[in-house]
């Protein structure tokens, strides 16, 4: 016997509409949160500057035409104390903490096959639930530094991903940031004002997508709230659910764009005396050819010259790597923030970091004396949170096991072959993190609770994915990204798993599209559930 239904793991913008969504259905339903408060990725990444890459009004739940209407977004692209302040008011709106348990790590899972209960070891005590629906993040398991000496430092050590929630005093002191992914382009710039000297410490340089965030003026929310029915009609029909400015709609422009190969010179300097770095990386065949790749990976470094004063720190600035492999960076004078006196760019290229000393960080290239060490080092992305908990399924396969043998496969990235029962919310081989996040995990939730529902009315006890239909969702999903620049050997990304050691990888994103993939999902439950063994 069990207490409850279903057990969500996780109190972010998953969890808190999983909850929702399945305790309105008459079920029973308990949310674990490992953390004091709701929130998820967007409390733990409090750091300086951090700041969503979607508008406001598109970045916010659908659901609820009341939450729509009642809560006050201010900035056009909210900010994280404004995404964490939402999700609270979410929560008490809803009422919905009276069935989340805070506080509570999930420290293993195994699925009892007599019973057919997922079996919980918390922090908290035992749990069990015929049902575990896991929203425990896609950037929500931080990858550690692993740089000898790191204890030894006798300055600050900050880390982006558990950022304190107590003011952090810059103003002064000798600073360094290791990381210039998405966290370390939005951090610098803000540092970079507080500082009193501020080292930049890049291993690999970043596409930036400059970006004008704004206040929003009087009555500019009022017509758009007045809108709304269009403009989430407008989200259900776009392929990355962002209707609106996002870094994921320009990419798409890109694709209508002509192609940087017939362009001549003059068209190609016309578009960054036009539009600076954006207008270098807007050609519609950057994505397919390899070539044209570097052709406009070329022309975004004379735009980057063009800002940056010092020749040579424009030239480490420019990216080796293929542009659209990695997630796009919006940002807000990135480039600019090297022209200050107070900023030094260190290429690790040119000479890597050997160790972390008591007064700073040795490289090859000599050493650096800080105040302060701030580490924006990146995530174990899609797989890591559930990867690091036991999970067992059937015969007591390990997941994170299964995941490192096999690779990260999944069936819609709702579900894992071996682990009856398991929900996964934008698990691998579903849009996630290649769309807008809430609009993909809308439809992953409301999709989960109508198969709860399907399997209950129907009398089945148990959900399993089968392995033939996982392993073709899995060689459809790749074949998308196939005949991209995504599978260059040179596109080393947290979307393929690269940037995690030992992981296998595989481009773990599905790329057709958010309504073609809502498309498939919905044939799928409309035909039973094909794909699942339903027992």
């Amino acid at each position: 016997m069990s207490d409850f239904d279903v057990i969500v793991i996780g109190a972010g913008f998953s969890g808190l509409y999983a909850l929702h969504k399945l305790r309105d259905q008459g079920l029973r339903v308990r949310a674990l949160e490992r953390a004091d408060a709701v929130g998820g990725t967007w409390r733990e990444n409090r750091y300086p500057g951090a700041r969503c890459d979607i508008e406001s009004i598109e970045y916010s739940y659908s659901f609820s035409e009341e939450i729509q209407q009642e809560w006050v977004w201010t900035e056009s692209m909210p900010a994280q104390p404004e995404i964490e302040a939402y999700l609270n008011f979410v929560a008490d709106r809803l009422d919905l903490r009276r069935d989340i348990a805070f506080g509570t790590e999930v420290l293993a899972m195994a699925f009892d096959e007599t019973d057919a209960l997922w079996r919980l070891e918390t922090s908290g005590g035992a749990y069990a639930a015929p049902f575990v629906v896991a929203a425990s993040g896609i950037l929500s398991v931080p990858l550690e530094p692993d740089i000898p000496g790191m204890a030894s430092f006798a300055g600050e050590s900050l880390f982006t991903s558990r950022w304190p929630d107590t003011d952090v005093d810059l103003v002064g002191k000798r600073v360094g940031v290791i990381g210039t992914g998405s966290t370390g382009v939005q951090l610098i710039p803000v540092v970079a004002r507080e500082a009193g000297h501020l080292s930049v410490f890049q291993r690999s340089a970043a596409f930036t997508l400059p970006w004008t965030v704004h206040e929003l003026a009087p009555g500019e929310l009022d017509g758009l709230k007045a809108d709304y029915a269009d403009i989430r009609a407008a989200q259900r029909a776009h392929p990355v659910g962002a209707a609106r400015l996002s870094a994921f709609s320009v990419l798409l422009d890109m694709l209508a764009s002509p192609p940087i190969k017939t362009a001549t010179r003059e068209e190609q300097l016309r578009a960054i005396d036009e539009r600076g770095v954006m207008g270098a990386l807007n050609w519609g065949d950057v994505f397919f050819d390899i070539e044209a790749n570097r052709m406009a990976t070329a022309l975004y470094g004379e735009a980057i010259a063009r800002i940056v004063e010092d020749p040579d720190t424009a030239a480490a600035l420019v990216p080796t790597h293929p542009f659209a492999c990695k997630r796009p960076i919006i940002d807000q004078g990135y480039y600019e923030t090297f022209n200050r006196d107070n900023v030094t760019l260190i290429d690790l290229r040119n000479g890597p970091i050997v160790s972390v000393t008591p007064r700073g960080i040795s490289t090859a290239q000599g050493d650096v004396d800080l105040d302060v060490i701030i580490y924006a080092t990146g995530f174990d992305a899609m797989t890591g949170a559930l990867s690091r908990m036991k999970v067992r399924g059937l015969q007591g396969v390990l997941l994170g096991d299964y995941w490192a043998e096999e690779g990260p496969l999944s069936y819609l990235g709702l579900a894992v072959a071996g682990f009856p029962n398991l929900f996964t919310v934008q698990g691998p081989g579903s849009p996630s993190a290649a769309t807008n996040f809430v609009a993909a995990m809308e439809q992953h939730i409301e999709w989960i609770a109508d198969c709860i529902g399907y399997l209950r009315a129907h009398g089945y006890r148990t959900i399993d994915a089968q392995p033939g239909a996982q392993r073709d969702w899995v060689e459809h999903a790749t074949s998308l990204v196939a005949p991209t620049v995504l599978t260059h050997p040179s596109c080393n990304s947290w979307y393929n798993g690269a940037n995690v050691p030992g992981k296998k990888r595989m481009y773990m994103g599905y790329t057709a599209g958010i309504p073609e993939y809502r498309r498939r999902c919905d044939e799928i439950a409309a035909n039973g559930y094909q794909g699942f063994t339903l027992a």
